[in-house]
């Protein structure tokens, strides 16, 4: 099982170097970070911010075509340990998205695309380190709204001001975390393979890997305060439609650095995302810097 798990980990590595484009906004982007310290269930309520500047001249030059772009999501999340080796994991985005140019604003609200995540526990060792492995796979269901005249109006523009995606995809994922003493070291990681919709229309497979540097610090008994930083790292393939699509895809290498509260049954976090490389859709996209906060029952 362990070579198993080994292997995993090596075809995802293989991805970061294989892989080539994401946007990073709208629909489809994935991220987890630190989750709860939870032993049975959890249920709360996160909050993302994103933004995003496209139709960029060359060297990132901007003009009158040059327009503004905010995403945020509220996204009701939860989790469930059944037994000691399986986790499930829900999320369910409401996706608020703005798009704004030479004063003109467009927005649109609405129930994102339903995301699914069952893992298995691989091992888990309590010595002098501790650490633990989880392997597993998920679905995300086409529930958002997808339409299709918005990306015919736009074809010179990444096909992100959507709701949805009108397509089933598929993630694989593996989260691994070691600790010694009060220190630890938390990574995650996930592909996710996009299908092709009812439209003709396939956004690119997606790669998405984050590493956290944590301390967990016990003021009180019942609260624990874990301060975090480390780097998220995103890529993904271009987009199809019949052919490539040009104004798609890249790379985003940003920071993290957040902090983690635990009292009693309540958590409550959150972190933000500095930019510190990227390279979207030929230079004619960028990334602004993003931030999530987040507020968690555990049960």
């Amino acid at each position: 099982m362990k070579k198993m798990a080994l292997v995993f980990i090596a075809l995802f590595v293989y991805k970061i170097s294989a892989a080539c484009d994401i946007c990073g906004c709208g629909v489809g982007s994935y991220y987890i970070g630190l989750l709860p310290d939870f032993k049975q269930r959890f249920a709360g309520l996160r909050y993302q911010y994103k933004t995003m500047r496209s139709h960029l001249g060359p060297g990132g030059s901007t003009s009158y075509l040059t327009t503004d772009e905010t995403y945020q999501t509220a996204e009701l999340w939860g989790g469930w340990n059944i037994g000691k080796k399986f986790r499930v994991l829900g999320f369910v985005p409401l996706n608020f998205s703005e798009r704004s140019n030479q004063g003109i604003s467009k927005s649109k609200t609405g129930l994102g695309d339903i995301a699914v995540t069952g893992y298995y526990q691989v091992f888990s060792k309590m010595n002098t380190a501790a650490h633990s492995l989880w392997i597993g796979a998920g679905v995300k269901l086409p529930t958002g709204k997808y339409e299709p005249a918005e990306r015919k109006e736009n074809e010179d523009s990444p096909n992100n001001f959507q709701l949805g995606t009108a397509s089933m995809d598929f993630t694989l994922n593996a989260m691994y975390d070691i600790r010694l003493m009060d220190i630890g070291l938390n990574t995650n990681i996930s592909y996710k393979l996009n299908t092709r919709n009812k439209y003709d229309y396939q956004y690119g497979n997606k790669f998405t890997a984050n590493l956290l540097v944590y301390y967990k610090l016990r003021p009180l008994k019942d609260l624990s305060i874990s301060p975090n930083a480390g780097i998220l790292y995103e890529t993904a393939d271009e987009d199809t439609e019949q052919i490539r699509v040009d104004v798609s895809g890249g790379y985003t290498l940003m920071g993290t650095a957040g902090i983690e509260l635990s009292f009693k049954q309540y958590a409550i976090g959150g972190n933000f995302q500095p930019v510190l490389s990227q390279e979207l859709a030929g230079m004619k996209v960028k990334a602004g810097n993003r931030t999530m906060v987040h507020l968690t029952y555990l049960f």
